[in-house]
């Protein structure tokens, strides 16, 4: 089993996920993780069937630079909370962590700020195997300053009216950049489906929208919340469902971790 999911890091982007799961299942959670987390921060993931995003237009999005016991950095998205609280995935967990605010172009980033994070609270019930409860809270060393390219956003709670039309947002490799991280922010629009949906996670199915290194990022819905949380992909049949942890379900936990630090 540990050689079929070594072996499974080196296979392209389009390799098939369905037969190595279906031959080795324990498998599972560790290819799920791996499709959406980047290995540095120029291979930081893709937004399929995505465009632009109009600069400055999701003020609330972070790059989130993770120090891995390695030695390595990788990368993660991330949106904004508070002034000094950020959410993120769980999964995106690691043994330091920077964020950098206002970005929207990589190579630019003269108006942005790079803040460490001084502690993390991840969800008590996260399950690595399912990568059910896939929320971690970074609390920032100090707070961000607000303005027109920082911004938090709302939260969904469990009296929102259900999803339907969202929106996923990352930086990544993208047709016109397909070896390396893109360097503006990008965005695509997902419908979410009921017929994938569970109690832990929100669901849609097909090819467009998240990828590698999109974890942690925020599923924007028609009311302008976030309502998710970028969480894994998953092969089924000849379908892909992409998965994203219900911030409603969790609510009541941020609420009371943000208010108690």
């Amino acid at each position: 089993m540990k050689d079929v999911c070594l072996r499974f890091e080196k296979l392209p982007v389009s390799q098939s996920f369905v037969n190595i799961v279906n031959m080795h299942p324990r498998c599972t959670a560790l290819l799920m993780t791996l499709a959406l987390t980047a290995p540095d921060p120029d291979d930081a993931g893709l937004i399929y069937g995505g465009k632009e995003a109009v600069p400055h237009s999701r003020p609330y999005m972070v790059l989130v630079l993770r120090n891995m016991p390695s030695g390595k950095t990788k990368t993660c998205g991330g949106f904004l909370l508070s002034e000094n609280f950020v959410m993120t995935a769980a999964h995106c967990n690691a043994s330091s962590y920077k964020v950098i605010l206002g970005l929207h172009d990589y190579n630019l980033k003269d108006n942005t700020e790079t803040i460490p994070v001084k502690e993390t609270f991840i969800r008590e019930d996260y399950d690595y195997e399912t990568l059910s409860n896939d929320l971690m809270l970074l609390k920032l060393s100090y707070n961000a300053k607000l303005g027109s390219h920082v911004r938090p956003i709302a939260l969904a709670g469990p009296k929102d009216a259900a999803p339907h039309s969202c929106s996923v947002t990352g930086w990544g490799r993208s047709k016109k950049h397909p070896s390396g991280m893109t360097p503006v922010l990008m965005e695509v629009d997902v419908t979410l489906s009921t017929d994938c949906e569970t109690e832990e996670f929100y669901c849609c199915l097909g090819s467009d929208g998240m990828g590698m290194g999109d974890s942690g990022g925020p599923l924007v819905c028609e009311d302008g919340k976030a309502h998710g949380v970028v969480s894994h992909v998953f092969p089924k049949e000849e379908k892909i469902e992409q998965l994203f942890a219900k911030i409603p379900k969790h609510k009541d936990w941020i609420d009371f971790t943000m208010n108690a630090v």
